[in-house]
């Protein structure tokens, strides 16, 4: 099934703007999910120009850049507070830094040999739009490769948030299907789509509350309540939070989507 994914740019961008000073220090999933993709999908070794798209404070990049068959590394981001983070971060990096959106990408036609993202993508207003200008800069032979989340990301807080009110507190994603789809009707082939679901350990709701905004993972979707959440609702959300059979404090789960789709030659 399609989610509805009603997503407010504007405030994504401030969102991650925001969010650059404390990103680094939040970012252990991330981090994490960004090796695995590395490690599910590795650069060849005919590698020339890469395009890291999200790239936020310059993890994935850094990682890409040590690669010595990258010529020229490319690396946007929507907010450019993040892209200086990254600057700041990795002083002697070889990559091009690029302030822009991943559904309207600035560079030429059949330009890039490979575009990598790491969890970026579920922030595009209109994914079926951003893999058609994937593969308008995309070179013959050329291949996108990313991690995005799906449905089942924070599955947890959605149902302790549909106890509280009838607000969308939690951002939709796509579905691994639905992305399929995406990508074959761009005209991408040899798609490899995997679903893999991972979970992190808090010590509380709060303490999860506060590194989604600390890593700038606002709700960002259209239909979130207009006004401040009450304490009080706060509170009786915090109550209906899943709690673990065994141990305390609380568990998060974030589906991982894992993407390789190809442009044939």
């Amino acid at each position: 099934m399609n989610a509805e994914v009603l997503l407010d740019k504007h405030k994504v961008r401030r969102s991650f703007a925001a969010a650059a000073a404390s990103y680094d220090s939040l970012a252990s999933l991330q981090r994490q999910v960004g090796l695995d993709l590395l490690r599910r999908f590795p650069l060849c070794h005919d590698a020339d120009v890469i395009l890291d798209v999200g790239c936020g404070t310059g993890f994935l990049s850094h990682q890409l850049a040590a690669n010595l068959s990258v010529r020229k590394l490319l690396a946007l981001d929507i907010a450019m507070p993040m892209l200086s983070a990254s600057r700041l971060k990795y002083p002697t990096m070889r990559a091009d830094y690029v302030c822009g959106d991943a559904e309207k990408l600035p560079f030429a036609n059949n330009s890039i040999n490979r575009i990598y993202s790491n969890l970026a993508l579920q922030w595009a207003q209109d994914l079926s739009v951003a893999v058609l200008d994937f593969k308008r800069v995309l070179k013959n032979r050329g291949s996108l490769v990313f991690a995005t989340f799906g449905p089942q990301t924070l599955v947890e807080l959605k149902t302790a948030w549909a106890a509280a009110d009838n607000y969308t507190h939690v951002n939709e994603f796509h579905a691994a299907a639905q992305v399929e789809l995406f990508l074959r009707a761009a005209g991408f082939k040899e798609i490899n789509v995997t679903s893999v679901l991972y979970q992190s350990e808090y010590p509380d709701v709060e303490s999860l509350m506060r590194e989604l905004k600390g890593i700038g993972a606002h709700n960002v979707n259209r239909k979130r309540n207009p006004r401040p959440t009450t304490k009080s609702r706060l509170q009786q959300m915090i109550k209906q939070y899943p709690r673990p059979d065994f141990g305390s404090g609380i568990v998060a789960s974030y589906e991982i989507i894992f993407v390789k789709a190809e442009i044939a030659g």
